[in-house]
């Protein structure tokens, strides 16, 4: 599940319904979808197949015309130049919308005076509306498989707003691979 910090206010959230509500006042789409319907390995035609309700539900939403399935990992051929178009602020001229079903990764949200950071976790969607300032990175695992979706792939083109605030913030994911596997004790106290 999504990690949501808003540092200036001290506010740290890992609760389904907090993060949704404080998403949702900031003007962002949060929910958890179901991951069971399909096994990790299934292909992109697999993935999009089991999930073509909400697919197509999305689109009626938001006036998608299209959704795919990215998959990045460590492998991927020229992984930091692509990586590196997106961990600037910027602002696209439509929609970012992701269904993370592999992999994590940090949304950064800067929304009037505040910066948000969602550590996105796999059963996340998120939807960022148009305009919307942030930029994005992957946690150190490198790895992120998500379901996209499009309403015209031209406005995907981020549009840097060359701030600088993107330098104030540590793109720090907080999710299992950071605090370790759960350790069960037998002491009392």
């Amino acid at each position: 599940m999504a990690v949501l910090s808003i540092p200036k206010l001290g506010i740290r959230a890992e609760n389904e319904l907090e993060i949704k509500r404080r998403l949702s006042e900031a003007g962002i789409e949060y929910e958890r979808w179901d991951l069971s319907r399909v096994p990790a390995d299934a292909t992109a035609d697999q993935v999009l197949a089991a999930y073509a309700p909400e697919i197509e539900a999305m689109k009626q939403r938001g006036g998608y015309t299209t959704a795919d399935v990215v998959d990045i990992t460590p492998e991927t051929p020229n992984l930091e130049p692509m990586l590196a178009r997106f961990d600037k602020e910027h602002t696209h001229a439509e929609d970012e919308v992701r269904f993370i079903l592999a992999g994590r990764g940090i949304f950064f949200l800067h929304i009037a005076d505040e910066v948000l950071s969602v550590e996105v976790h796999p059963g996340d969607m998120l939807r960022v509306p148009r305009g919307t300032t942030h930029w994005f990175t992957l946690c150190s695992d490198r790895r992120i498989r998500a379901i996209r979706w499009f309403q015209n792939t031209s406005g995907w083109t981020p549009e840097y707003t060359g701030s600088g605030v993107d330098q104030q913030h540590q793109p720090l994911c907080f999710g299992p691979a950071y605090l370790g596997a759960r350790v069960e004790t037998k002491i009392h106290v």
